[in-house]
């Protein structure tokens, strides 16, 4: 049969509509565990600018008819600057072929995956982080080992309570946690000083997910893979496992949704070398967001740590 026209990219438009788009960010929030566990706020194309409380007003008694003392209130702005995240997904035609309306599923979960890694990694342990030096939780001074405490010490409990007791003495708060998935057994088992599971599944939610949700200690708790990394100062002995601390302290924001192009006669990087989609009948979908992330103080937060990763 004789050519008529070329295959375009427009040609597959039809395929990624903008609701399908929406799907990804809605996969994005389930496998992220700072975006469940940290506050969103608005954020446009330019950034935000976030009012920091540095120090509350007072209030004093007096006596009747003595003058009143005054007081004030001071804040500062912090900026939240969007940085972009993106993805590359790549099949081949003949996928299209077999499935043209549902292809871009296949790698929705995909995609989500990798943004919510990335962010997670930047937000906990400033991995490649585009936020700035030291806006990441990890950067906390404050850690306690999960295992310090012997059974007959009071074990987990013991240690989580420790880790509590690290923000308490310094004026700090603790209101949930976010842990890897490696500490999941510990947590199961593990019971306070009357008998009582110290972790508690939230029973509306599907906890065989990505992410498991439930109550540590009272408060909410996120357990997900991927949460643990190396902690450098320990010469790579000891692993941050996870988080727990005031998670209104930090914000996250989002520019919209995700954005999408899809071209077949471009070049993609795959596994270190340039491949002609064309030469090779495939087919690619970008995929970006743009993400902006504040931690206002990492001493907010207490870092859990292990001596050995898990086999």
């Amino acid at each position: 049969m004789a050519v008529t026209a070329a295959t375009k990219t427009g040609d597959f438009s039809g395929f990624i509509q903008p609701d399908i788009a929406e799907m990804y960010f809605d996969e994005v929030r389930k496998r992220s565990l700072v975006q469940q566990a940290a506050r969103q706020v608005p954020l446009g194309y330019q950034g935000a600018e976030v009012p920091v409380i540095t120090s509350k007003p007072t209030a004093s008694w007096v006596a009747e008819g003595d003058q009143k003392p005054a007081t004030k209130g001071t804040m500062t702005l912090k900026t939240l600057t969007p940085k972009k995240i993106a993805a590359i997904a790549v099949v081949s035609a003949e996928v299209v072929r077999a499935n043209p309306g549902d292809y871009v599923n296949i790698f929705r979960e995909d995609i989500a995956e990798a943004f919510a890694l990335s962010f997670d990694s930047a937000a906990l342990h400033g991995t490649s982080t585009p936020f700035g030096a030291s806006n990441y939780i990890g950067a906390t001074t404050k850690t306690y080992g999960i295992g310090t405490a012997t059974a007959t010490n009071g074990g987990i409990f013991a240690d989580i309570n420790s880790g509590l007791s690290l923000l308490v003495n310094d004026s700090r708060r603790l209101n949930g946690f976010v842990l890897d998935a490696t500490l999941e057994p510990d947590f199961n088992s593990a019971v306070d000083n009357t008998g009582r599971p110290i972790f508690v599944d939230s029973p509306l939610v599907d906890n065989a997910g990505p992410v498991r949700s439930g109550r540590l200690l009272g408060r909410p708790a996120f357990i997900g893979e991927d949460v643990m990394e190396a902690v450098p100062e320990a010469a790579d002995t000891a692993y941050a496992v996870g988080f727990g601390g005031d998670w209104t302290k930090s914000v996250w924001g989002v520019v919209g949704g995700i954005t999408y192009d899809v071209s077949t006669q471009a070049s993609v990087t795959i596994n270190g070398s340039l491949v002609s989609l064309f030469e090779n009948n495939l087919v690619a979908i970008r995929a970006e967001a743009e993400f902006g992330w504040l931690c206002n103080d990492p001493e907010e937060y207490v870092a859990f740590t292990k001596t050995t990763p898990a086999s």
